[in-house]
């Protein structure tokens, strides 16, 4: 059958909207090669989103445990302010201090024997 404004042969209803075989295969091909490059890429996404979240969790972590020493620190701090006692005991045995009037001996200190030359 012919059309009639251009006087060409009408193949049914379907006909020309039917690609061509090798370009249907190569678009299938392309298709399929872009959805496994966006498998990939969102794999690799959601690994460095794990990786990220797995380092928030150590420093959330680390945060607490300095805020812990912290707190340490200055419950610390309290008490030797509070408490001449302690603070001159933690002088004494931390810094090697000494009040004034206390005796001071020195040890001397041992070396090892020397070596006998024959």
């Amino acid at each position: 059958m012919t059309t009639p404004d251009t006087g060409a042969v009408d193949q049914g209803p379907g006909a020309a909207e039917a690609p061509p075989r090798p370009f249907r295969s190569l678009l299938t091909a392309v298709f399929v090669f872009l959805i496994l490059l966006l498998a990939t890429f969102a794999l690799r996404g959601w690994q460095d989103v794990s990786r990220a979240r797995a380092r928030e969790r150590a420093l959330a972590a680390d945060v607490a445990a300095t805020e812990a020493r912290i707190a340490e620190l200055r419950r610390r701090i309290e008490r030797l302010k509070g408490d001449p006692v302690t603070l001159d005991r933690m002088a004494r045995e931390e810094l090697g201090l000494v009040s004034p009037g206390d005796v001071v001996i020195v040890l001397p200190v041992r070396r090892a024997p020397a070596a006998v030359v024959h």
